[in-house]
């Protein structure tokens, strides 16, 4: 798949799902008091797509809407 998804997008993407990796598991320790259960595997796989996405440079919903931040 062809690489989409610029420099400065990829570091947001890496530092957004770093930090939703770590309440996904604040919530999961019940760090992070009143917070639902069922937040934390949603946060942990928005987490994940994001750390994917920005490492690897390549967004397939960019594909599919024609987005390419790489310019």
């Amino acid at each position: 798949m062809k690489q989409n998804v610029g420099r400065s997008d990829g570091i947001g993407r890496v530092a957004l799902g770093g930090i939703l990796g770590i309440v996904s598991l604040a919530i999961l320790g019940d760090a992070i008091a009143g917070a639902p259960a069922i937040l934390s595997p949603v946060l942990g796989a928005l987490s994940l797509i994001l750390l994917i996405t920005g490492a690897t440079n390549t967004c397939a919903l960019y594909s599919l809407l024609g987005v390419d931040t790489t310019q």
